[in-house]
């Protein structure tokens, strides 16, 4: 490490990389996210008050500031400049959002926009508010937001299992991650829950509600602690950036997390498990790590199987587990501890060996003063089993090995004979560079050990063949002690060396073959359309790069896996449908190397998308060690990644373009309803005028033709119904309906469309449950008439005569629920929700007028709303149908004029 005042040589590309990104940064605004745990903890107010104390050298504009009413945060907005609200129209309702139209046309060097993780109004620009603020930062403006804990992506499913509470409303961690700096405002659960009761957080009546569910002690307590690791993880990732870009080797130690070196000896397993307990008992993330230099890579084939078996229990145990190259074991660890900023490094104790050799330890300590050493002691039978342990061997075959040896042998020999004749016109010095050449060529083609071999072979035919006396290993001078010793020592030296680089050069090319199968895998994906080029791309993939028989299984509508043709269970013949159907219920790896089924000769990888598991890749390997070096694992795993976002991109195109023909289809649809109904109209209106004024022309008809006329008339009424519906449906679902909201009892609209269906209803007993304490709706009251009298009429339709109609709403919650059931012989199972699509009838083929819209317009009609709608049997027989319709707060009444006050006193 240099010293202080030392220059260092920085990357150039990370130099070029590092301008172009602040090139990129200076061009975009700076982001501000005030963090907190829940609503209430102060998060608006700290940036209002930001706010005011750079308001007075900077232009600050408020976009929008949701105070929920909260008299201290609505005083500090007096003397800011706040943006008007864009006022939308949505389903009959006029609704507020942040105008960013308006706030780009100002161009402020500040906007202020609350709540991050809000949803805007259908018809925005945006769906979501944070891509507001990406297009404000996008042209250089700066914001400020806020944000709780329970909207970010990551975390929605945690917060969900504590608080019992999902909210939909979601931000992308990236978004978060990507902010330029996040301020944690903090509060005590104690004093957070103080405010609620002093109404500092929500009107009185909705903090009660908030305080017996979502608020509660306990929950706000998790919800601190998950707010406070994200902004710890957070700042942790600032300080590795800033570490990065500032080139400093040095560690911080401004965390606790450790690294754990993996070896080849016995107590590597021991290693492994004291720093996985300690890691646990700090709550600190590890690594794991195993550096293969050329001396340990010519370990046997048992060592290396247990150096990879204690890797794979890292990973297991949690760890971030890697494979480091390179020609010193410390080195290499102490580089990847300062890249990660790791603090502690566990390392076992080691056994004696060399005695010129220091520890293991002692020389990472020496290398790096700044950086903590856990020795982890060794159990006496790891010790014992250290000390028996048979020297390291050659990887490569016996037969092998010995050509290797043979050949050095042989080449020395060789090149003794072939300089003999030489001797008379070079110089001794000359004919020993000739044998050097012969060790170093040795040292490239076939490593270590036959240079080894080479270098004694060479020094020996040099003093036969060459020095005098000649033929003989008798020495007449001692100088050529020093020349044998001199020539064995740079034979030695360059065959290592040789040997070195042959070692890296074979380490850069595997890495450079994994990068080109990736990069090959990842370009045969890009442009696939459909599922079977998914498979082939992926087995020739995985078949290139290891060497094995692949078959993808994806999952049905039923969710049971099956491969993606008739020859995949061929291609495998020991393939389990139950270990691959288990892989993918518990999106975990099952069967070989792992510890699901590791009798299985068959790897199951469960491909993992974003949204949800699309399959399952199922791996016969020749040899079952593959899948424990963690570089193998690792590339498999980005293998089954790019399958998987291939299978969900085929998947989606696949949705969209049905979406786009049912969109096709229904826009063509309502336009021939719209037009054959307009057409019918007219027509119908004039037959329906003329069958009145047959059935009442003078002189009166007879009895048989006034009843035709009166049926004539009748059908006229019902076609007349029809294409009425056919026309509201049509408009409903274009969106020209406005609702016309008031405020006002639901009695008088059930009474109404009991009015309306009086025919309907005729021989049937209709009975109502309405409490006279209901409070005021607000809906409109000729739709939602619409949808009672069209509830009412099925009623009376499909039960016989003598059945009973009953009619009821009560208040639940903030919902007021409207019901209509009968005793009738109920829906048809199964059909529940299906009865609510366009065009269904409750008997098909049945001689009951209608064609199946009545349902339909009521569901888009309480959807418009924002209620719902939905129908089940009744346990005592009979259907139910329930809607709902959102209660809300009603308006104050008005004021009474005081002569009325008077009057009403005198009376």
């Amino acid at each position: 490490m240099n010293a202080p005042g030392d220059e260092q040589r920085r990357d150039p590309d990370a130099l070029l990389a590092q301008v172009r990104a602040e090139e990129r940064r200076a061009a975009r605004g700076r982001l501000r996210i005030y963090f907190g745990a829940s609503a209430g903890v102060g998060k608006t107010w700290a940036m209002l008050s930001a706010a005011r104390q750079l308001a007075a050298g900077r232009t600050v504009l408020v976009g929008i500031s949701e105070t929920h009413g909260r008299a201290e945060t609505e005083a500090l907005l007096d003397g800011l400049d706040v943006l008007p609200r864009r006022r939308i129209d949505y389903r009959g309702k006029t609704l507020s959002e942040f105008d960013i139209d308006a706030a780009l046309e100002r161009r402020p060097q500040l906007v202020l926009v609350d709540e991050l993780a809000h949803s805007n109004v259908p018809g925005s620009r945006h769906p979501k508010r944070w891509q507001d603020i990406d297009e404000l930062l996008a042209a250089g403006i700066d914001v400020f937001t806020t944000v709780n804990v329970q909207h970010l992506e990551s975390l929605n499913d945690v917060v969900g299992g504590i608080t019992g509470v999902r909210v939909g409303e979601t931000v992308p961690d990236s978004v978060f991650d990507g902010a330029d700096e996040v301020v944690l405002v903090d509060l005590p659960a104690d004093e957070l829950l103080a405010r609620l009761k002093l109404g500092k957080v929500y009107q009185p009546a909705q903090a009660e509600r908030a305080g017996r569910n979502f608020f509660r002690k306990g929950n706000l307590i998790a919800l601190r602690e998950l707010a406070l690791r994200r902004t710890a993880e957070r700042i942790g990732d600032d300080v590795r950036a800033y570490r990065v870009e500032q080139s400093i080797d040095a560690v911080w130690r401004t965390g606790t997390a450790l690294l754990a070196c993996v070896g080849p000896g016995a107590d590597a397993e021991g290693v492994v498990r004291s720093a996985a307990r300690l890691a646990a008992q700090l709550g600190a993330d590890w690594h794991a790590v195993y550096v293969e230099t050329p001396a340990l890579q010519r370990l046997d084939a048992g060592r290396r199987a247990r150096t990879l078996a204690a890797l794979k229990l890292a990973r297991d145990l949690g760890a971030a587990t890697t494979v480091l190259s390179g020609d010193g074991v410390e080195a290499a660890v102490v580089d990847y501890a300062r890249s990660h900023n790791l603090a502690r490094i566990a390392l076992g104790r080691g056994h004696a060996g060399r005695p010129w050799r220091m520890p293991c330890g002692r020389r990472i300590a020496r290398l790096a003063p700044d950086i903590e050493l856990l020795e982890v002691a060794a159990p006496q039978h790891t010790a014992a089993d250290g000390l028996r342990a048979a020297p390291a061997v050659p990887a490569v075959p016996a037969r092998a090995a010995v050509v290797a040896h043979g050949v050095a042998v042989l080449s020395s020999l060789g090149m003794a004979l072939a300089a003999t004749p030489t001797i008379a016109w070079l110089d001794l010095a000359n004919i020993a560079m000739l044998f050097l050449l012969v060790v170093l060529l040795i040292a490239v083609r076939f490593g270590r050990g036959p240079s080894v071999t080479a270098t004694c072979v060479s020094v020996a035919c040099f003093d036969f063949f060459f020095v005098p006396p000649r033929f003989t290993f008798e020495i007449s001078d001692l100088q050529y002690l020093v020349a044998f010793g001199v020539m064995l020592a740079v034979g030695l030296i360059t065959g290592h060396l040789t040997a070195g680089l042959r070692f890296q050069a074979h380490v850069a090319a595997r890495r450079e073959s994994r990068t080109r199968a990736l990069y090959e895998f990842a370009r045969a994906l890009s442009g696939v359309l459909q599922t079977e080029q998914i498979q082939e791309a992926t087995r020739d993939a995985i078949g290139r790069t290891f060497g094995a028989r692949t078959v993808l299984l994806l999952p049905d509508a039923d969710g049971r896996v099956h491969p993606t043709s008739e020859t995949g269970a061929e291609t495998i013949a020991a393939l389990d449908a139950g270990i691959a159907q288990w892989s993918f219920d518990h999106g975990t790896s099952a069967g070989m190397g792992t510890d699901t089924l590791p009798g299985s000769p068959v790897f199951y990888m469960p491909l993992v998308a974003p949204m949800r598991t699309r399959g399952v890749l199922a791996i016969e390997a020749s040899t079952p060690h593959w899948l424990l070096a963690p570089e193998q694992r690792q590339q498999l795993d980005t293998f089954a990644a790019l399958a998987a976002i291939a299978l969900e991109r085929v998947h989606y195109i696949e949705v969209a373009q049905e979406a786009l023909v049912r969109i096709e289809s229904e826009r063509l649809r309502n336009s021939l309803l719209a037009a054959l109904s307009h057409d019918l109209r007219t027509p119908l209106t004039s037959l329906m005028a003329q069958a009145e004024s047959l059935a009442r022309s003078s002189p009166p008809l007879a009895p048989a033709q006034r009843t035709m006329a009166d049926a004539l008339r009748d059908e006229m009424v019902r076609m007349s119904m029809l294409v009425t519906n056919l026309l509201d449906m049509a408009r409903i679902e274009s969106g020209d309906v406005k609702l016309k909201l008031q405020w006002q009892p639901v009695e008088e609209v059930i009474g109404s469309a009991l009015s309306a269906s009086r025919a309907a209803l005729a021989g049937h007993a209709v009975e109502t449950h309405v409490p006279a304490d209901l409070p005021l709706v607000q809906y409109d009251a000729v739709l939602i008439e619409r949808v009672l009298s069209n509830l009412l009429e099925n009623a009376g339709k499909y039960t016989p005569p003598g059945s009973t109609v009953a009619i009821s709403a009560e208040r639940h919650g903030l919902w007021l629920n409207v019901a209509v059931t009968d005793d009738g012989p109920g829906l048809p199972p199964g059909q529940e929700e299906a009865v609510f699509d366009k065009f269904t009838r409750g008997e098909r083929e049945s001689a009951k007028p209608g064609v199946g819209l009545g349902l339909a317009i009521c569901r888009a009609i309480v959807g418009a709303h924002g209620g719902t709608i939905h129908a089940a049997n009744r346990s005592e027989g009979g259907a139910a149908f329930v809607f709902t319709l959102p209660l809300g707060t009603p308006p104050a009444p008005p004021p009474l004029d005081e002569d009325l006050e008077v009057e009403e006193q005198d009376e």
